[in-house]
């Protein structure tokens, strides 16, 4: 005889995907406490973000099914119907991410793709030193004060993003009665109904 009872919870998100959200939120907390403090502290963080956006970014197109982008990137009216249901109360549940977590990533990753482009700029200026020091040179560049400016603004930009995801991640937790905090630890969730 054959079981068919649902299993209580189901793998959803791989090993690769949580250690590079927390390796990521880590790096970025690092990075953005100790940009008075220390710069090699600051830019190893920087690195650190750097690789996992390109890591992440190449898991967005080979990773397993809920890691892929094609998962869980939508068009504007699906993200304007699913926020429109979530200001209702009647969003529906997703196993992977929903289309606002989707815009999310999208705009994590811009964002901190630019913070770490423009302080590898800022350091090929000021240091003469990084990956971007020859271009920086090459082109001549010697006034860091643009890139440092966008540097930052899109730090604390980045900042307000993780506040906005943190207050999603409690919302859909308490909507849809999922612990979303663990799923991102252990990689399981209760499977759809």
């Amino acid at each position: 005889m054959q079981d068919t009872t649902t299993p209580a919870t189901i793998k959803v998100w791989d090993p690769l995907i949580r250690i590079f959200h927390w390796l990521l939120a880590a790096a970025f907390f690092t990075a953005y406490l100790s940009a008075e403090e220390s710069q090699t502290i600051h830019t190893l963080a920087g690195y650190l973000i750097s690789g996992l956006i390109v890591g992440r970014l190449l898991w967005g197109f080979i990773g397993t099914p809920h890691a892929r982008f094609k998962d869980f990137i939508v068009g504007p009216r699906q993200v304007m119907r699913y926020g429109k249901s979530l200001l209702q109360r009647r969003s529906p549940r997703y196993l992977g991410h929903n289309p606002a977590g989707a815009v999310m990533i999208v705009l994590l990753l811009l964002s901190l793709t630019i913070v770490a482009c423009s302080g590898m700029i800022t350091l090929g200026i000021e240091e003469h030193a990084g990956p971007l020091a020859g271009w920086v040179q090459s082109m001549g560049w010697h006034d860091d004060d643009v890139a440092e400016e966008i540097h930052e603004f899109f730090a604390n930009f980045t900042l307000l993003l993780v506040f906005v995801h943190i207050s999603g991640v409690i919302i859909e937790s308490l909507l849809h009665r999922d612990n979303l905090i663990k799923a991102m630890i252990t990689g399981r969730k209760r499977p759809q109904s």
